[in-house]
């Protein structure tokens, strides 16, 4: 399934599509995967072209996973702003009390949020801001 998964992710789609059907498409074959392709995924995935990561961060919302989880921590360590942003978007998705602590061994991310807020557009500073309220309650 990851082959497939990555061949799909790595087409072309025009962000009407994209944001329509295609990340949908995308987020049921997630569904799909094995313990094998998550262990594939997550050793290639920073090696991808950036729009990939991003497109695969947008597809990252099911809460219940930890695989998904999982895979958003390891896309933080980034310098794409805009990735950094979908990612910390997904990231409010994950309210339960283990994926809150998950999120919050990682101290660094908080504290670089914390310094993109001043100088981000509107959309971004609520997104950063509902992901801090929602992390730290």
């Amino acid at each position: 399934m990851f082959t497939e998964f990555d061949d799909y992710l790595s087409g072309y789609f025009t962000d009407d599509y994209w944001y329509d059907e295609g990340f949908l498409i995308a987020q049921e074959m997630l569904l799909k995967f094995s313990p094998q392709d998550w262990g594939e995924l997550s050793n290639g995935v920073l090696n991808k072209p950036i729009e990939w990561q991003r497109k695969l961060a947008y597809c990252l919302h099911n809460e219940s996973s930890m695989d998904e989880l999982n895979m958003l921590l390891k896309l933080l360590d980034t310098d794409d702003e805009e990735l950094l942003e979908i990612c910390v978007d997904s990231l409010r998705s994950f309210t339960s009390s283990e994926s809150k602590k998950l999120i919050l061994k990682n101290p660094s991310l908080l504290q670089r949020i914390y310094e993109l807020i001043p100088n981000s557009g509107e959309a971004t500073k609520k997104v950063f801001q509902a992901f801090l309220e929602k992390i730290q309650s």
